[in-house]
């Protein structure tokens, strides 16, 4: 059994985490420049459209990098003291995130690539259930360190 998370996966996690904050911050641009799309205009010459663009890819092979990572090296066990019904929620929490990771990003290039207004708002949807997802583990990982004193957040601290 994996005893902890190692370097990698560590950096990773939080590499996907900065990314996907700079998505929400700056996600303006990308939805002026799709709407200016579907009206049959060019899109303005904006970086920051650029950057949603490049931030999506990254966050998607970031992901299947370490979701390969997860494959092959597995995870650390939840803490033993744990109720189950917690750790059924981290798990479910874990699989949502991680399709959502996968799924954003290509909503959004069939979106903006392919002007589909459907995936558009598939992108939307799923933007909506990221946000509420990541709060679920943030408060989960909180709640597990402060009230459980489970020491959980030294998985994505410290490297095995």
């Amino acid at each position: 059994m994996v005893k902890g998370f190692n370097k990698t996966q560590i950096r990773l996690h939080w590499a996907i985490f900065i990314l996907i904050v700079l998505q929400y911050l700056f996600h303006e641009p990308i939805s002026d420049g799709f709407e200016m799309m579907q009206k049959g205009l060019e899109p303005d010459r904006n970086p920051l459209v650029l950057q949603h663009v490049i931030g999506g890819s990254l966050i998607f092979v970031l992901v299947v990098w370490r979701l390969s990572l997860r494959v092959r090296r597995g995870a650390p066990a939840l803490p033993a003291k744990e109720p189950m019904i917690l750790k059924a929620i981290a798990h479910l929490t874990h699989f949502v995130l991680y399709a959502l990771m996968i799924l954003l990003p290509l909503s959004g290039a069939v979106a903006f690539f392919a002007g589909q207004k459907a995936a558009a708002e598939a992108h939307g949807i799923m933007r909506g259930l990221m946000l509420l997802f990541a709060g679920l583990h943030i408060v989960g990982a909180l709640f597990q360190q402060i009230v459980l004193k489970t020491n959980i957040m030294d998985r994505m601290r410290t490297p095995e």
